[in-house]
């Protein structure tokens, strides 16, 4: 490999279009299929709109899409690269109005970040990559170990805050959540840390105890400060598809989400879900994970996204 600039980019691009390899190969040869056999008409449109359903990116979206391919193009024949064109635009519009960057606000010591999602969706790892950037960019961060009922999580975040010679303020398995809230964010406020990141309990989203929690979680930040939380992040799995649709549901009516965080957008992921949640929410999209390595979670930009997805070389 050589030094230019541009090598970081490229293996970026390389490893989120394998990331979405299942979607796309399943988009490209679904419609290959289709498009090789006759002449563009309103069934092969319908066949279309099945594919692209097929690949979760919701209704809306995948009318939408099926309406633009047959635009102008009615009784024509029609390539596979002409559909992966459309796909792409079409998804780039959705997600445009959704790519937007975590922003830190300054004027708030500390800024505190709550961290939800449902166990297994990457949470405490996301929370140690996001730590890095944050360090990287000069922000004095603490931790705060508030998934209290899984003694793994709590030793996960150490190893995190250890990593990034950050501090974490963590309690003993069982300890009430909240109560170690209102002790991360006092100690966070005293210690002038530009960004408090809060870990929180992932037991699956119907469970109503669960949100009881977090709901208590986020009454007892505000007593120490009214403002905060000041983003809420919920962080979901690529592999879950549909799932991801309730999840978001869920967590917002409970915490309020501000912005999403996809991870595992490696190749068993079904990526096309974050259009449906874009479409369905348009909740911002912060950031995206393919791997997890602590350089594995980047910005999210629409761009680059719709052209992985529709499977064209960047």
């Amino acid at each position: 490999m050589n030094d230019t600039p541009e090598t970081p980019k490229l293996s970026w691009w390389r490893r989120l279009s394998s990331g979405l390899k299942r979607t796309s190969n399943s988009l490209g040869s679904a419609v290959a299929d289709l498009v090789t056999k006759r002449k563009l008409d309103r069934a092969m449109l319908d066949d279309i709109e099945d594919v692209l359903l097929r690949a979760d990116l919701g209704t809306e979206v995948a009318a939408r899409i099926a309406a633009a391919v047959g635009h102008g193009r009615y009784d024509k024949a029609i390539s596979a690269d002409d559909v992966k064109a459309v796909v792409a635009t079409e998804v780039e519009k959705v997600l445009s109005a959704v790519a937007k960057p975590l922003v830190i606000d300054t004027g708030q010591k500390p800024f505190v970040i709550l961290v939800v999602g449902v166990n297994g969706s990457g949470k405490t790892t996301t929370i140690g990559k996001l730590t890095a950037k944050l360090s990287a960019e000069g922000r004095r961060v603490m931790l705060a170990a508030g998934d209290t009922f899984r003694a793994a999580a709590i030793e996960q975040l150490k190893v995190w805050g250890e990593r990034n010679k950050v501090p974490v303020i963590a309690a003993a398995q069982g300890s009430d959540s909240a109560s170690l809230a209102f002790t991360a964010v006092t100690a966070a406020r005293d210690d002038k840390r530009d960004v408090l990141l809060i870990d929180t309990a992932g037991r699956l989203q119907n469970k109503a105890e669960l949100m009881i929690e977090l709901e208590k979680v986020v009454r007892v930040i505000k007593k120490v400060e009214p403002s905060a939380p000041h983003a809420v992040l919920l962080v979901l799995d690529a592999t879950v598809g549909q799932n991801a649709l309730s999840q978001v549901e869920a967590f917002h009516r409970m915490a309020g989400v501000t912005g999403l965080v996809m991870t595992k957008l490696d190749g068993t992921a079904r990526g096309g879900i974050l259009v449906a949640l874009a479409e369905k929410f348009k909740l911002p999209v912060h950031f995206i994970g393919v791997g997890e390595g602590i350089d594995d979670l980047a910005p999210f930009t629409a761009r680059d996204f719709a052209q992985a997805i529709a499977g064209i070389e960047s």
